[in-house]
């Protein structure tokens, strides 16, 4: 019975759609643009060239709010310039520090 259910879910899991996520070039867009866009789409890769160094491309991926985040990430402000702005405020995941869970008392009361 208990391989009929995996077989079952393994089905599932290879019948469903992948979840694509949508990649722009920050500074190809507003920072109204660029936070829209990833309000609307949850999360999104945005690309972009280094500060200090710029032959480096970089990215990463930004959220909508925390709710986007894998387990055990927080959603942290982080900043990527755009076309208008240099600094365009944003959220990304950060891993959650391992100290963070002590200041939640729910977890380790008896």
């Amino acid at each position: 019975m208990l391989r009929y259910i995996a077989l079952t879910l393994g089905m599932v899991v290879l019948a469903s759609p992948a979840g694509a996520i949508s990649r722009y070039t920050s500074t190809a867009m507003s920072c109204a643009e660029a936070q829209a866009r990833i309000n609307a789409e949850g999360a999104a890769i945005m690309r972009y060239q280094s500060r200090n160094n710029p032959s480096l491309p970089r990215y990463d991926r930004y959220v909508a709010n925390e709710n986007f985040c894998p387990v055990a990430h927080i959603a942290v402000r982080d900043y990527i310039p755009t076309a208008d702005r240099e600094s365009c405020p944003v959220l990304r995941c950060k891993a959650e520090m391992r100290e963070r869970l002590f200041d939640r008392w729910w977890i380790f009361r008896n």
